[in-house]
């Protein structure tokens, strides 16, 4: 393993890691310090299996799912004590979620980074996939290399702040789907019927899927995504938005 990091690789690791920015001068001095251990964790989380087949991120990325849990939770119970053990569940669920670790990586720019195969090069429809694997694993590197909850947890911290304050004061948004049939069942309502089309082909292409939702045989809104369940989760967030508009005016 340690004949494939050469010198450039670590310098590409050690750049990446310290425009993370984390705010701890220990992380900072232990990845300067370019240790084989410490380089060779974080090659790991940022190798997908396509390339690797024995050292890839996958078990980083799991160890770094409970590090995540663990981490959120401690930031839910320092910044809203008062708030329900529901939710906190669910407020945790969405700062966790797959999709949450795909704009996350996308934010770190750890794509640049992660070595994939010819395979996975050309799959674009794995593409957020991946970005939300190797970060978690990146997250289950730092601390696992840092042997801390402290430095995940101080980097974290800032994206946490703003996504949570923008999930309570409209939680409905970020779960439109769960939001709408609660909605549906309190008015009496049948379960929305979601209808999917195909329109493209082409892999990737945020148009591929149409969905319409039925509520008692009635079309109430219709929305693009680039696959069935993001068709679907648009749907309902254009109908749930419309909704709630309505109540309020």
């Amino acid at each position: 393993m340690d004949n494939l990091i050469d010198e450039e690789r670590t310098e590409k690791i050690t750049k990446f890691l310290n425009s993370l920015n984390i705010k701890s001068k220990r992380f900072v001095a232990i990845i300067n310090k370019k240790d084989k251990f410490i380089i060779n964790t974080f090659n790991e989380a940022l190798t997908h299996s396509s390339a690797n087949k024995l050292v890839n991120y996958e078990k980083l990325e799991f160890f770094g799912d409970a590090v995540l849990r663990l981490s959120a939770s401690d930031f839910i119970e320092r910044k809203y004590k008062n708030i329900s053990v529901g939710e906190r569940s669910e407020l945790r669920s969405q700062i966790v979620s797959d999709e949450w670790l795909a704009e996350l990586g996308k934010k770190i720019l750890i794509e640049k980074v992660i070595i994939k195969g010819p395979k996975a090069m050309g799959d674009k429809n794995s593409k957020d996939t991946i970005i939300a694997e190797s970060t978690e694993a990146l997250i289950g590197a730092i601390y696992k290399c840092s042997n801390s909850i402290y430095e995940v947890n101080i980097w974290l911290d800032n994206f946490w702040e703003k996504d949570s304050e923008l999930f309570l004061k409209a939680p409905y948004k970020f779960n439109a789907k769960s939001a709408l049939q609660e909605w549906c069942q309190s008015h009496g309502y049948d379960l929305p019927d979601y209808k999917i089309n195909e329109i493209s082909q082409n892999h990737g292409d945020p148009k591929r899927f149409s969905c319409e939702i039925y509520i008692n045989g009635s079309k109430e809104a219709c929305s693009f995504g680039h696959s069935h369940k993001k068709a679907e989760k648009n749907a309902a967030s254009v109908l749930i938005e419309k909704i709630f508009q309505k109540d309020k005016s």
